[in-house]
């Protein structure tokens, strides 16, 4: 193989890996606990948080609520990290440290 050809192949590879990135980007992620829903962009970037009602919700509870919205935010990073490997990983580790 040429060295041109080369090139060629990982220009090619390269506008491959940034379309899937952008894709991971834009794709908004859902993470969720019992009265939690947390929304991100693929940037990880929080744009909803939801506190679904409950008469039972006093202020005492507020410790328990962090907890929460800290698992549904943990939820929805664990599912940007399994997508972006399901996109990103067929390119192997070409280029280390790129995502």
């Amino acid at each position: 193989m040429n060295m041109q050809a080369l090139m060629k192949q990982a220009q090619n590879l390269q506008k491959e890996m940034m379309k899937s990135k952008e894709e991971i980007d834009q794709k908004e992620f859902i993470g969720e606990s019992s009265i939690v829903k947390i929304t991100m962009k693929g940037t990880r970037t929080v744009t909803n948080v939801e506190i679904k009602a409950d008469e039972s919700l006093s202020i005492d509870d507020i410790e328990m609520l962090q907890d929460m919205i800290l698992l549904a935010i943990n939820d929805a990073n664990k599912k940007i990290d399994e997508f972006t490997e399901q996109k990103m990983g067929k390119f192997g580790n070409s280029m280390p440290g790129l995502f």
